[in-house]
């Protein structure tokens, strides 16, 4: 599976609305709308009902996508699933921070 580089260029640099980030992220508006339910993609609702996204949560999109189709897993699962990428991620940071300032080598 492919997905595809996106280009915002065309559209308000500060959000998107349903129709582009569903264009550019490749994503069905249901299941767009399904994650943001599940609380994996941020949104928020304009004056008219719309939804509306920053354009960050298209990379958002993409990781969710490539964790479902390389991990299988569901996307109500995603969430436990990219909150712990997301912890280890700040562990390494402070281990490299940490690394930095001691001088202790690395263990790997």
């Amino acid at each position: 599976m492919t997905y595809p580089l996106v280009r915002l260029a065309h559209v308000d640099v500060g959000h998107l609305d349903l129709e582009s980030f569903s264009r550019a992220t490749g994503l069905h508006p249901e299941l767009v709308r399904r994650l943001v339910a599940l609380g994996l993609i941020d949104a928020w609702t304009d004056s008219s009902g719309g939804l509306c996204f920053p354009t960050a949560q298209v990379v958002a999109a993409g990781r969710l996508q490539r964790l479902h189709a390389g991990l299988a897993v569901n996307y109500a699962s995603l969430g436990v699933v990219t909150d712990l990428l997301d912890r280890i991620a700040e562990l390494e940071a402070a281990l490299r921070t940490r690394t930095r300032r001691t001088g202790d080598r690395s263990w790997t």
